[in-house]
């Protein structure tokens, strides 16, 4: 079960790293070379170097705090802090996947390995080649592993099939989507532990070695710091609430979005890259709260039309990606964030509706 969101690739870092090449589509021409006459595909290094600085010492002011109040249940007031701060880094670890941190691939690769499997413990490699995919064709029911059936399904055609407990899984998924979140912090680590399964050579020594320290570390940290019950419930907690987050963070991105056809006779394989990244995509409007919550990940449509742009850019971005599609009668979907929640639990609670009239 996989809400947050993610064929292994040739090489670990992140395809869609890189920009569509100027003939990606007529559409989009335009408005690349406008966004790069702005200087928005600039590095921001300084602002990341800050921002992952912040995080480092939110991160080391929580096991402080554990340090010092380790032996009270207080300290499991210091579990949702964590989660929040956990959050932060996973969105690190996203940002240099796509090279938005450094011109340089192994510096991102080395700040995503850090960032992503030993202190998430989050397998980078598998994150990649899941992301790859979802960005590539957002929402195609064939192609993308975010919509591919598993807990969750997002088509009438893969609802039609679910029978016994998927089938009521189905049938109640959009009020169990949220629940179900709070499973996804350890799910996130079983897969990066699955994948390694794939890897061969130097890769999965890394990976696999950094998978393995961050649970140790993790295991040693509140032991060391707390007794038993109090790791158990901290653990509990922290886990939950960081796969909450995650999934608050990707929820509203494309549920309820537009479905390429797989048939590439109809429109499944015509759409242009602005097009396809577009109208698959929904934006969350909001302040700088919203902005810091959700990673910048509100930016959906700027995100997936230039991956390796810093997210301090997207922002800057909105109001030209805004003025193309309004010139060429394209829908640019943006709404509130409570809104951007209803649109998506409502769409899959559509999809289980047949299932519902059955009963």
């Amino acid at each position: 079960m996989s809400p947050v969101g993610e064929t292994a690739l040739p090489h670990p870092e992140n395809a869609t790293a890189t920009q569509p090449p100027p003939d990606a589509g007529s559409e989009f021409t335009p408005l690349l070379r406008d966004v790069r006459g702005q200087g928005l595909l600039d590095r921001r290094r300084g602002w990341y170097a800050r921002m992952i600085a912040v995080n480092a010492l939110g991160l080391a002011a929580v096991v402080t705090g554990m340090v010092l109040v380790g032996g009270s249940w207080w300290v499991v007031a210091l579990a949702p802090v964590l989660a929040v701060l956990s959050a932060r880094t996973a969105f690190v670890g996203h940002d240099a996947g796509h090279a938005q941190i450094s011109g340089s691939r192994a510096t991102n690769r080395r700040i995503q390995l850090i960032h992503g499997n030993l202190l998430l413990g989050m397998s980078s490699a598998w994150w990649n080649d899941k992301h790859n995919r979802h960005h590539a064709n957002p929402n195609h029911r064939d192609k993308d592993p975010d919509v591919a059936a598993d807990v969750l399904v997002f088509t009438s055609e893969q609802a039609a099939v679910r029978t016994g407990f998927r089938g009521w899984l189905t049938r109640h998924q959009a009020w169990l989507f949220f629940p179900l979140t709070l499973l996804e912090g350890l799910a996130l680590k079983l897969y990066g532990f699955q994948d390694l399964r794939r890897r061969t050579g130097r890769e999965r020594l890394v990976e696999g070695t950094l998978l393995v320290a961050h649970v140790a570390g993790y295991v040693t940290l509140l032991l060391a710091t707390m007794p038993l019950t109090h790791a158990l419930v901290f653990a509990a907690l922290h886990q939950a609430l960081l796969g909450l987050h995650l999934g608050m963070a990707f929820a509203p991105n494309h549920k309820g979005m537009d479905m390429p056809d797989p048939d590439p006779d109809r429109d499944g394989e015509k759409w242009g890259h602005l097009r396809r990244q577009v109208l698959t995509s929904r934006n969350v409007r909001g302040s700088f709260l919203t902005d810091w919550f959700l990673g910048g990940l509100n930016y959906q449509i700027e995100h997936h039309l230039f991956p390796s742009m810093p997210r301090p850019h997207l922002r800057l971005a909105q109001s030209m990606v805004r003025a193309r599609c309004r010139d060429l009668g394209i829908p640019y979907t943006e709404t509130g964030l409570v809104d951007s929640y209803r649109q998506a639990l409502r769409h899959m609670y559509e999809v289980g509706e047949p299932l519902r009239a059955d009963i």
